[in-house]
């Protein structure tokens, strides 16, 4: 996908204030059991299509709105997802600008996880 040029250069600048993993130290935490809230930022749709294993679904466009709902302690390890790294970044500044301290981005994000051949599940109707 073609990104725009000022999207892109929004997403640049949220990346100097998060931290990130690539899919391969998230795979690799998740084998460890570590404990953290994996969280996919998609679209309902892209959503429905698979998903990584143990997931919860909070899409770009609500998180904000319901992160304090579900995750009500901003110490709380959470991973957040997208289709390539970008999205999840944005949401990821956001909440650190909420007070949530131990937020991530997977880089290369739902793409990046398919291409390394990692497991995914996807919702039985």
């Amino acid at each position: 996908m073609q990104h725009s040029p000022k999207f892109l250069a929004l997403v640049a600048d949220a990346k100097t204030r998060i931290r990130e993993l690539d899919v391969h130290e998230v795979k690799r935490r998740l084998d460890a059991g570590e404990r953290f809230q994996l969280v996919d930022v998609r679209e309902e749709s892209e959503w429905a299509r698979g998903h990584l294993p143990g997931a919860i679904h909070l899409s770009k466009g609500i998180i904000e709105r319901d992160i304090e709902t579900r995750f009500p302690d901003p110490s709380t390890p959470i991973v957040l997802y997208c289709g390539g790294g970008y999205r999840s970044a944005l949401a990821a500044d956001n909440l650190r600008k909420m007070g949530y301290t131990q937020v991530v981005s997977m880089d290369g994000g739902w793409r990046g996880w398919l291409e390394a051949g990692y497991p995914t599940v996807k919702e039985s109707s």
